[in-house]
């Protein structure tokens, strides 16, 4: 699955899934441009796939900021030519019950999982309509699908993304594009780090692999649908969740 030649846009890519996407992105020959809020810890991320001799450059943005966004995709656009892939993977969780929900949570949560997605797309498809050729992949969630109780405002801004990703799908199949989204489960990041380990266990209970899932499972369900392998998948959302949600 050789990705020689294409640039690729990760957002969140200075930690957790991000990350794992962007290394594995870099490994297959792809050149990240790496977008986050952490300038600190995108440098970290670059020089760590520079030492491979991939290509990788930081650009601190701000998702939920339009004009961050198009100053952001404006400058990888300038330093590499093009941007073949993007990852939209950048998101929060602000966790409450509906009836004591505030209103800043649910904007904030909903600006950084969805519009940001959308924000991004618009700055990057024209790159991908002039060359005819693009992989947009967002990162979901199996509460997008499932719903989960205590984060309406996560669960909606996810499922949103499954609507965005089939939306799009129609709209740039013509071009050569696909547009597709990865639902993970339950996945060992710092999202996840803070909840109590009763809680874990019984999540890990309800998952028939019977284990956690790891950033690097995620990773690799991206990096197949970013590749020519892919190239007949679109409007698809592929989940890897151990199996806690099928069908």
């Amino acid at each position: 699955m050789t990705l020689e030649g294409r640039v690729a846009l990760v957002t969140g890519a200075s930690q957790g899934i991000g990350h794992a996407c962007a290394l594995a992105l870099a490994h297959n020959g792809a050149t990240i441009a790496a977008a986050s809020r952490n300038q600190q810890k995108l440098d970290e991320l670059v020089a760590e796939i520079t030492k491979t001799g991939a290509q990788a450059a930081a650009f601190a943005i701000d998702v939920t900021d339009e004009d961050q966004v198009k100053s952001g995709v404006k400058a990888a656009l300038a330093q590499f030519g093009k941007i073949d892939i993007l990852v939209n993977n950048a998101g929060i969780t602000r966790d409450q019950l509906v009836m004591r929900m505030k209103r800043a949570d649910w904007d904030a949560v909903l600006s950084t999982n969805l519009t940001s997605a959308y924000l991004c797309i618009q700055q990057v498809i024209g790159s991908m309509l002039k060359q005819r050729w693009g992989r947009i992949i967002n990162i979901t969630s199996v509460f997008g699908q499932m719903g989960q109780a205590g984060q309406a405002n996560y669960a909606a801004s996810k499922a949103g993304l499954i609507g965005l990703t089939m939306a799009m799908a129609r709209e740039v199949a013509s071009r050569n594009i696909t547009v597709n989204a990865v639902a993970p489960g339950f996945i060992d990041t710092s999202m996840t780090a803070a909840l109590t380990e009763e809680f874990k266990q019984t999540a890990v209970n309800q998952i028939p692999l019977g284990r956690v899932g790891s950033p690097q499972d995620v990773a690799h369900a991206v990096r197949f649908l970013a590749s020519d392998e892919a190239a007949y998948i679109t409007g698809h959302v592929l989940n890897v969740n151990g199996g806690l949600l099928m069908g």
